[in-house]
């Protein structure tokens, strides 16, 4: 392999981190309309070209945006949920995992849950990170359910659902009105272990 060929390979993997931090920057900063490829590029210190040598397009860098914050989230609510005993222990750890997340991560989780129905016009279904996250939450209900600590009276995807929905409004009501974060962890555990107990 030639001099030229080893340092393109070198450069590509560089350009990508390069890129993914601009994109993840710029959609959490300006959201997803208003960012553009070459935007993107020009803030990592690229050529719009280079754009297209890792995404075929705005939608597939945004879609690999999610995909890195959800990655992200995941192993931050698994480090944190580790020994949860009980349903309210796991909720309760859960919500804490998210909010600091979100703390720690200022803006991603908002830009990330991007409404599913503007970025899919342009491409083929794939789902918000909100629809995943919502996902989970119905495997968890449909788990607990089987084991006898659930209650067996919803249909899961649709409590799911309104898990996140509760989440996010209750994050955003917190931020909004300065109430301490620990009295909306406190109050949204509780809730949703009364509404979930047998």
């Amino acid at each position: 392999m030639d001099s030229s060929a080893s340092r393109s390979l070198k450069r590509k993997p560089e350009s990508l981190v390069r890129l993914k931090r601009s994109a993840r920057k710029l959609f959490v900063d300006r959201g997803y309309h208003a960012t553009r490829p070459q935007d993107i590029a020009r803030d990592a210190g690229l050529g719009h070209g280079t754009f297209y040598l890792h995404y075929e397009d705005k939608r597939a860098c945004f879609l690999a945006f999610v995909d890195d914050a959800r990655s992200e989230l995941y192993r931050f609510i698994r480090e944190r949920i580790h020994g949860a005993e009980s349903l309210e222990e796991l909720i309760g750890d859960t919500l804490h995992a998210i909010y600091d997340y979100s703390d720690a991560n200022p803006g991603v989780l908002n830009a990330a849950m991007s409404d599913d129905v503007i970025i899919d016009r342009e491409g083929p279904s794939v789902g918000s990170l909100q629809q995943r996250l919502a996902c989970d939450w119905a495997d968890v209900i449909r788990d607990g359910t089987k084991r006898g600590t659930v209650v067996n009276l919803y249909e899961a995807n649709i409590i799911g659902q309104a898990i996140v929905g509760a989440i996010h409004q209750c994050r955003l009501e917190s931020d909004h009105s300065g109430r301490p974060r620990s009295e909306v962890i406190a109050n949204l555990t509780h809730f949703l272990v009364r509404a979930l107990t047998p």
